[in-house]
């Protein structure tokens, strides 16, 4: 792997980076095409993205759902539904989308926070570092998800990523 997940927090702002050692073009491609999302978009070991519905332009949604593994564990066949809204997208620089906890028919779970995240790739002597930049309603939005597991997710799918891309560049 290319690096380790490094994140900060800065009253409702969490920001991570990790570098990925790849090209900027194919670590962007893999953020906007559904089918390569569930290659890699999963916080753990025996997970599955088993829906992905992705519409990438301004404007275009992506409704998916991650299932836990059938493992016995506390997650054991757990559904997680999300739908991200894209706001802006300036390939293969920046994707800033809403991301919401949904229902499956996309309905947002009032119960949980409602986020933007600007993402940003930097090309870097032939690598690229993701910088997530991800803005919630206040700090006790952020504590929620940090008790849920955020930064142990974010770092198993980025490590998911980093083996999708070099199975990627390996063909």
């Amino acid at each position: 792997m290319a690096n380790k997940l490094q994140h900060s927090i800065e009253e409702n702002v969490l920001t991570l980076e990790r570098t990925f050692d790849a090209p900027r073009e194919l670590v962007f491609s893999m953020w906007t095409d559904g089918e390569k999302l569930k290659e890699w978009w999963i916080p753990g070991p025996g997970w599955i993205l088993e829906v992905s519905n992705m519409d990438f332009r301004v404007g275009g949604k992506w409704h998916y759902m991650m299932k836990g593994p059938d493992d016995g564990s506390e997650y054991a066949n757990m559904e997680a539904w999300g739908i991200v809204e894209y706001l802006e997208i300036d390939e293969p620089s920046k994707i800033v989308y809403q991301d919401a906890f949904t229902d499956a028919t996309g309905e947002i779970n009032a119960e949980m926070p409602v986020t933007t995240t600007d993402l940003e790739f930097f090309e870097v002597d032939g690598k690229t570092r993701i910088v997530s930049t991800t803005t919630y309603a206040d700090t006790a939005a952020i504590a929620q998800v940090i008790e849920m597991g955020m930064i142990e997710g974010v770092t198993a799918t980025f490590d998911h990523l980093d083996e999708a891309l070099a199975k990627a560049q390996a063909m």
